[in-house]
């Protein structure tokens, strides 16, 4: 059940959580374009908690990976998107399928308040754990996952999407080839904390390398599995 929006300590009211059913719409389009314009190919979706809070922490190395993932994960996800993304009618349309714009060059507290509400309602957190689209290989993960997880103690579950690395055919930089296949891996769900429920600088730091460790490795099982 969605809470009532949150309250400041002075009574302020907080930006309330993204809308679960625009993140549904948002799922529904994306089945639409994804399997559309390309051949995703998923394997191990039934991995992903049917209820309760989940951060799925995808690499990216593609422009498609966010959309990809809303389109195939079982469940309508959150994403949280760069603010450069939200740019003319984009911003509206965004917004309006439940997806959180965060920038990236402060604390943006209102992002961290309403990517908390996603999970304090049970929902689905989508996480770009490298930051910017780059090798896509979880070589350097920022704290903000360390500190959801942590902060929540919802599992996270990573996600692997392996889409052609061929330049033939490729109508836009940044995306695959139209009509090529894109795998979509999902791993086992873990918990990022020790057990202690600490949130100190030192626990965080401690979880990031757990968190990229179990990233690592499950990029690495998805690459065996898929033959990418």
């Amino acid at each position: 059940m969605r809470r009532h929006p949150r309250r400041g300590e002075a009574g302020s009211e907080v930006t309330a959580a993204p809308s679960e059913r625009g993140a549904e719409v948002g799922r529904r389009i994306g089945v639409g374009l994804m399997y559309g314009l390309w051949k995703p190919r998923v394997l191990g979706a039934w991995k992903v908690p049917a209820t309760g809070p989940v951060i799925l922490a995808v690499n990216h190395s593609h422009n498609v990976d966010g959309p990809m993932v809303m389109g195939t994960a079982p469940r309508p996800t959150h994403f949280l998107i760069k603010k450069e993304a939200f740019i003319g009618p984009l911003d509206r349309f965004l917004q309006g399928i439940g997806q959180v714009k965060v920038d990236r060059e402060i604390a943006d507290r209102t992002a961290i308040t309403r990517a908390l509400g996603v999970l304090d309602d049970g929902g689905v957190l989508g996480i770009f754990p490298e930051g910017t689209r780059g090798e896509g290989d979880f070589a350097s993960l920022r704290a903000g996952l360390a500190y959801f997880a942590v902060r929540s103690g919802a599992p996270i579950v990573p996600v692997a999407v392996l889409g052609s690395t061929e330049k033939r055919g490729r109508l836009i930089k940044g995306l695959p080839p139209l009509r090529s296949r894109v795998d979509v891996v999902f791993g086992d769900p873990f918990e990022a904390g020790d057990g202690s429920g600490r949130r100190t600088r030192k626990a965080l730091d401690e979880a990031t390398v757990r968190i990229q460790e179990r990233l690592t490795a499950h990029l690495e099982d998805a690459r065996r599995l898929t033959r990418r």
